[in-house]
């Protein structure tokens, strides 16, 4: 779907992420420094740990998945028969006067407000340039015809140079790794095999900060089946929970039973895993209103896919992608086995079957985003600005901050102890400024709980614990404090 101009709010938020530490320009001081790479600082890291925890823990360990890491260049081999060094390319447009660069089809999109189909042929794209009367976004001039362009980066191994690529996707790890792991981890079909690694593509104009990057983080999930059997051997567990999904422009909420047997989903299987897909989601706190999946037409889907959903959440800047799920057909293991003259084959009980494959591929960078987007609110508290970011606890970097009162008087003392003994939680030291000011910093980057230590606490060992979003105090005894921690946060 296309995604909206950039609007203000996605300015505060960079400024804020560059403010706190949780993402900035990679080599900024430099003025050489290329455009979609953005390294992570402390809060940025907390974020992005966090996330990846709970993916492991609702999709990778609870359907009892297998996790590897794979390396991130790979034999010209590999992307031959993929086929990325044939048809990884997007189309772009160079300006006749000042030969600034632009992908046709977003300029087409964010001029038409409309989703382009990635089927278009050059021709097709200079059509729809020529009718929109568009020009170049930088001096206005005439475009000059569309052109391709390969996305993967080239390196060269060894004193030989031997050609190779930064792999585009994680998956193909999965996939040429696939015989292997099969023989000799004793695995059986269907299984899910997981992957959370680097990925590299080498985009004509990456904007909009984490939602378009040359470098980038995904968490890929491949399940291998057998296409004569998918019911789902868990599918009880999510029989009546609801997924939403787009349909004519409008968002029901169907059950995953109804889905499967009205046939908007075609199988169990990949019902099965689109629910938990969504409860995922849920979990980091998107409200279930502003997600959903878009079955993807046979113009937008991609060449290989049988059958294809994005699962979207709507942030300030529209509708954005976040996992593509893409059911893979055999394409991938027979492109490989033809490629390498290798068997992919194997035995299910007592049948000998290439698997298909239903791919769950994740931008973890993009969640980043949605989550910072979601998240941030401005409200007038004593006719102050305050910023916050609403976290759900679950999922904030700093999950509880502690602060003596003032920097005397023992109370730094009693309150060093207190970080120490909850050091389990992911906790933060603050003792410079006023308690005004700590409270604003810890707001402004999310952390739901803080506790103060005062004179009151020297007389009755208790502290006050304020909460982030109504900004209530209630008195705690310090002995209590981890239990009470641990109820707030859901642990």
């Amino acid at each position: 779907m296309p995604i909206k101009k950039e609007t203000n709010k996605i300015d505060e938020i960079i400024a804020l992420a560059g403010r706190r530490g949780f993402f900035f320009q990679s080599c900024e001081i430099y003025p050489d420094s290329s455009s979609g790479f953005f390294d992570y600082g402390p809060l940025g890291v907390s974020l992005k740990n966090r996330i990846i925890k709970l993916w492991r823990k609702m999709l990778v360990k609870r359907d009892k998945m297998i996790e590897i890491d794979g390396s991130q260049i790979m034999s010209k081999s590999v992307f031959e028969a993929s086929g990325h060094l044939k048809s990884f390319s997007d189309p772009f447009v160079k300006c006749e006067k000042c030969k600034f660069i632009s992908r046709a089809d977003k300029l087409i999109e964010e001029k038409t407000g409309k989703a382009i189909p990635e089927k278009l042929n050059d021709e097709e794209y200079d059509e729809l340039i020529k009718k929109n009367n568009i020009l170049c976004p930088k001096c206005k001039s005439r475009l000059g015809k569309t052109k391709r362009w390969n996305m993967m980066f080239k390196v060269g191994v060894g004193a030989e140079n031997n050609e190779a690529f930064l792999r585009p996707e994680t998956c193909q790890s999965i996939y040429v790794d696939f015989p292997r792991l099969f023989a000799t981890t004793r695995i059986k079909l269907p299984i899910g095999i997981a992957q959370i690694g680097k990925s590299f593509r080498n985009e004509i104009s990456p904007r909009q900060s984490l939602l378009r990057m040359r470098e980038f983080t995904q968490g890929e999930i491949e399940i291998f089946f057998n296409p004569k059997k998918t019911a789902a051997e868990n599918f009880s567990e999510v029989n009546d929970y609801e997924l939403q999904i787009s349909a004519n422009k409008k968002i029901q909420s169907i059950s995953v039973k109804n889905a499967v047997s009205k046939k908007i989903i075609s199988n169990e299987m990949i019902a099965y895993y689109l629910a938990l897909l969504q409860q995922f989601f849920e979990a980091l706190g998107i409200d279930k209103k502003k997600m959903r999946f878009r079955p993807l037409g046979d113009d937008e889907k991609a060449f290989y896919a049988k059958e294809a959903w994005d699962f979207e959440v709507e942030t300030s800047l529209g509708w954005v992608e976040l996992v593509a799920c893409n059911n893979r057909s055999d394409y991938d293991l027979n492109a490989h086995a033809k490629q390498s003259k290798h068997n992919f084959e194997v035995m299910d009980e007592n049948e000998k079957v290439l698997p298909h494959i239903f791919e769950l591929s994740m931008g973890i960078d993009r969640i980043i985003y949605t989550l910072l987007d979601l998240s941030f609110d401005k409200e007038k508290v004593d006719n102050e600005e305050r910023i916050v970011l609403k976290f759900k606890p679950l999922t904030a970097p700093i999950q509880v901050a502690v602060f003596p009162l003032v920097n005397k008087d023992g109370l730094p003392e009693i309150a060093k102890k207190i970080y120490s003994d909850l050091i389990d939680f992911d906790i933060s030291y603050d003792s410079s400024g006023s308690i005004g000011k700590m409270y604003r910093r810890q707001d402004e980057i999310g952390t739901p709980f803080c506790i103060t230590v005062d004179h009151q606490t020297k007389e009755d060992k208790t502290v006050t614990l304020r909460e982030r979003d109504s900004m209530k105090q209630v008195r705690i005894k310090i002995d209590r404090l981890k239990e009470e921690l641990d109820k707030r946060l859901g642990k």
